[in-house]
């Protein structure tokens, strides 16, 4: 039995811990550490929400090379539930290069890989029966993912009773708003980035992006900022929320984080402002180490910090 769902992106991320500057053509630039450890949305989900003692399994596609079975066996050793990953033996696993110089946002080269295979039809639909929550990370990463499916999806598991979540990767710019008119009205929870959220919807400013969302049928919109917070905006209710401090290694995974503490207030039927309290805190934890999930807490770390940490919390007036 599983408690959350989490479907999309698997990736083999490749990550180097901060260099002092990017190698100029030729130059040989030395990192203290490289990583080859999990990575995409709903790879770095499931683990962190294995990390904070939730049942969860995950539904995605790897290749049948080498770092399709490292990836699933990080998944497996750290508590997740592999049975419905699936092998795409004319792909390769999806991998990203992972960048970080002192003092800059990280740099990403990716490649699609069996990703590019994945489909809504994938996710199991006889496990909604079980099932509390259903997270999709990475949609519009997916080349084969179109919103009339996964929107049919996200509807029979809101039938069932089960709270649907959506996560998003926008790999360039263009025109996607219209990718969201029949899918939204069947999200529950809506979590985009500002830079997503300011390409899709051409605003910049976070409370206009989130409230776009919102009159396109979404629950719950929340707009991340990373060091700058998040804004939530749902029917009645409008939030932002500040950052705990941390010290910044790497943000990579940082955002999955924070939507696994999302997540997570959900389960325990926590409202929106203890819900953000949480993600805010997994998210901040996420950042402390190189990678996308080895800083995050556990489940009795979060509680601790939580106890000890406040989060300025404030209403946005109209």
């Amino acid at each position: 039995m599983i408690d959350v769902l989490s479907a999309g992106i698997i990736v083999a991320d490749h990550v180097c811990t901060p260099i002092d500057h990017l190698p100029a053509a030729g130059e040989l630039v030395m990192a203290d550490g490289m990583l080859l450890t999990i990575g995409g949305c709903a790879a770095n989900a499931a683990v962190d929400l294995a990390k904070m003692e939730v049942r969860v399994g995950i539904v995605g596609r790897v290749g049948s090379d080498i770092f399709g079975r490292i990836v699933t066996d990080l998944l497996r050793g750290a508590g997740v539930d592999t049975t419905h990953v699936k092998v795409s033996p004319n792909a390769d696993t999806s991998q990203t290069l992972i960048v970080n110089v002192q003092g800059q946002d990280r740099r990403f080269i990716h490649t699609f890989g069996a990703n590019r295979e994945f489909r809504a039809a994938d996710i199991p639909l006889d496990l909604l029966d079980s099932v509390k929550i259903l997270y999709v990370g990475g949609y519009l990463a997916m080349p084969g993912v179109t919103q009339e499916e996964l929107a049919s999806v996200f509807a029979q598991a809101r039938r069932k009773g089960v709270k649907t979540v959506l996560d998003i990767v926008v790999p360039s710019r263009g025109e996607y708003l219209t990718r969201f008119e029949r899918l939204l009205p069947e999200v529950d929870v809506f979590l985009p980035n500002h830079q997503e959220a300011e390409i899709i919807t051409g605003e910049r400013d976070p409370v206009r992006q989130a409230e776009t969302f919102s009159r396109l049928g979404a629950g719950t919109t929340i707009i991340t900022m990373g060091g700058e917070g998040a804004v939530l905006v749902q029917a009645g209710l409008r939030l932002r929320a500040g950052v705990f401090p941390v010290p910044l290694v790497d943000a990579s995974g940082g955002g999955d984080a924070f939507d696994t503490g999302y997540i997570c207030g959900l389960l325990r039927g926590d409202g929106p402002e203890d819900c953000l309290r949480r993600a805010s805190a997994l998210g901040a934890s996420c950042v402390r180490a190189i990678g996308t999930t080895p800083g995050v807490f556990t489940r009795t770390e979060c509680d601790a910090f939580l106890s000890e940490n406040a989060l300025q919390i404030e209403r946005i007036r109209s």
